[in-house]
């Protein structure tokens, strides 16, 4: 079972199986057959799905090595801490990744005429305990959609990437779940690994695209602690994928300080605003800095901290015809932002 684990483990982290050759290759296609699925890997994510999903973990004599004792049945198969110490144990004959992909959940959702599989998928940053994990929830054609939009951009380096198959039938059966699930973790993983892939925005976007705009109806219609919680999430999915010098990730700090400042938090409202100007502190011309200088200086005169700097810089922008005499809000900003 434990060689099992460190298999799994393996292809989950370092990618083994797509390093061996060259794209396209013909052991990487036996590595993840579009075919199978993943079919030899039903029993240990059907185990640690059995929270959400009733999966029976039997496949049939897939397993020919010993069935898991009750104490390895306990709870969780694999908890991430334990993930994260089987992989610094053998992590001299891995590739260091600086992400995990995990599918902690998938649920049968019906609406109205339609049926399909919502799957939540954890980033988890590698080599330490990470305490503020990122969760997306995403269904099959999200996958696919960015499958396509990415063998469109990337044909070469997506030549060796492996997507499930539809199938027309038992799409809502453990065992087609269970196997969609690891196919999802290795197929982002796969794509995590390619340095081109991992910085383009069509992937960026595929985490964090769908809280922003979630974030932002919520903020224009006044539902101020859910709009914190998507803000929040946002701004976690971006700082795991690197994407924190980006107008998005601006944005985000825009309506974390807007949320925050809405529910009284004016502390941390203040930190936001410090953050974004951190980030803008060798622009002058970004439309988002005067309000952030703004509403820094409100707020850290309200929170007893140093204002002078702020007001400084931004009367040199007046000065300079940079900023108008009475700038938008973040607010006002926000709302007309156009997020597709």
């Amino acid at each position: 079972m434990a060689s099992r684990i460190l298999h799994r483990l393996r292809h989950a982290l370092a990618g083994e199986g797509d390093r061996e050759g060259p794209v396209g290759s013909g052991s990487e296609a036996e590595e993840f057959p579009e075919s199978s699925e993943l079919e030899d890997d039903t029993e240990g994510l059907s185990t640690r799905l059995s929270g959400t999903l009733s999966f029976t973990g039997n496949d049939d004599g897939h397993d020919e090595e010993r069935s898991p004792s009750p104490t390895e049945r306990r709870g969780s198969n694999l908890l991430t801490r334990q993930l994260q110490q089987l992989w610094r144990k053998s992590r001299g004959s891995l590739v260091p990744q600086r992400l995990l992909f995990e599918v902690t959940s998938a649920n049968v959702v019906s609406e109205r005429n339609s049926k399909y599989v919502l799957y939540t998928i954890y980033l988890i940053r590698l080599g330490q305990f990470d305490k503020t994990p990122a969760a997306i929830a995403r269904r099959y054609s999200d996958f696919e959609r960015l499958n396509q939009r990415l063998r469109r951009q990337f044909s070469c380096d997506m030549a060796g990437v492996s997507f499930p198959r539809k199938r027309l039938r038992r799409n809502f059966t453990a065992e087609t779940i269970a196997k969609r699930s690891r196919a999802f973790e290795q197929f982002l993983s796969h794509l995590h690994s390619i340095a081109e892939i991992r910085r383009s925005p069509v992937f960026l976007e595929f985490f964090f695209l769908h809280d922003l705009q979630g974030a932002q109806r919520l903020t224009c219609t006044g539902i101020y602690h859910e709009a914190l919680a998507a803000w929040s999430n946002a701004h976690r999915l971006q700082d795991k994928l690197g994407a924190c010098h980006s107008g998005h990730f601006l944005l985000t700090l825009a309506g974390l300080a807007v949320c925050h400042q809405e529910l009284e938090q004016l502390e941390e409202a203040c930190a936001d605003c410090e953050e974004a100007l951190q980030l803008l502190a060798a622009q002058d011309s970004h439309p988002l800095l005067p309000a952030f200088l703004q509403a820094h200086i409100r707020l850290a005169w309200k929170v007893g901290k140093d204002k002078r700097p702020s007001e400084a810089r931004l009367q040199g922008l007046q000065e300079a015809e940079l900023a108008g005499q009475q700038p938008p809000s973040l607010k006002e900003l926000l709302i007309k932002e156009t997020l597709a």
